[in-house]
């Protein structure tokens, strides 16, 4: 960042300084990953409120537990990983579990936008809010896997470390989720909506796209 005394310093060497009781090192962290962390806050609650207090209580939550930071993952991981824990105890607290209908696997990633956009015209808000709104009928643990690859473009296995579980385990998460949504989201395509946010996306880019339904496969805790 032009400007911060902080310009040329890694984000595990922010960590540190903060640890070492620097004052203005951790709020440098936030300004870098405000924005990605905010994105999937709210993508994963559905509600600004909401995702705003998860934000700040898992920004609290890091600020006070970075003397446990070892390096075995990226700050960005590490921070993201907090901010979906804070999400997913939110949603399980006051999650009412709906049944949505199971249909057949498609090209569901062609509906869901990988980055967020500051300047979206009206009918992309709108889409958003469509999309949040059917968000909310999924499991926690769905939801935050498809927020992860879906949505904020994350290949499957950085979202397997955010979430602290198994590559299958996103892969499966995604496919029901996807499977539980379709129906859900058809008719934007009908409307002429969902073109807007065929973007391809980096997962697909990457070749990591998930196809496949099924069992959640072993590893790694579950979130």
């Amino acid at each position: 960042m032009e400007g911060s005394p902080f310009g040329g310093v890694d984000d595990t060497a922010l960590l540190a300084r903060h640890v070492a009781g620097e004052p203005d090192a951790f709020g440098e962290l936030v300004r870098r990953h405000r924005d990605r962390l905010w994105a999937v806050a709210l993508r994963t609650l559905g509600d600004r409120e909401e995702a705003a207090d998860a934000v700040q209580d898992a920004l609290v939550s890091a600020f006070r537990s970075a003397h446990t930071f070892r390096g075995q993952s990226a700050v960005t991981t590490w921070l993201h990983r907090i901010v979906v824990n804070a999400c997913l105890d939110r949603v399980r607290r006051a999650e009412s579990r709906r049944t949505a209908p199971v249909a057949d696997e498609q090209n569901f990633e062609a509906l869901m936008e990988p980055h967020e956009s500051a300047e979206a015209p009206a009918e992309r808000d709108e889409l958003h809010r469509e999309l949040l709104a059917a968000l909310a009928t999924l499991p926690a643990e769905q939801r935050a896997a498809l927020v992860l690859v879906d949505m904020q473009g994350y290949p499957v296995a950085e979202a397997a470390k955010v979430l602290d579980v198994a590559v299958g385990t996103v892969k499966s998460r995604c496919a029901r989720g996807r499977a539980r949504l379709l129906p859900l989201l058809t008719h934007l395509r009908s409307e002429g909506v969902g073109s807007a946010l065929d973007t391809g996306g980096r997962n697909r880019a990457e070749g990591t796209s998930v196809t496949e339904t099924g069992s959640e496969q072993g590893g790694g805790g579950h979130r």
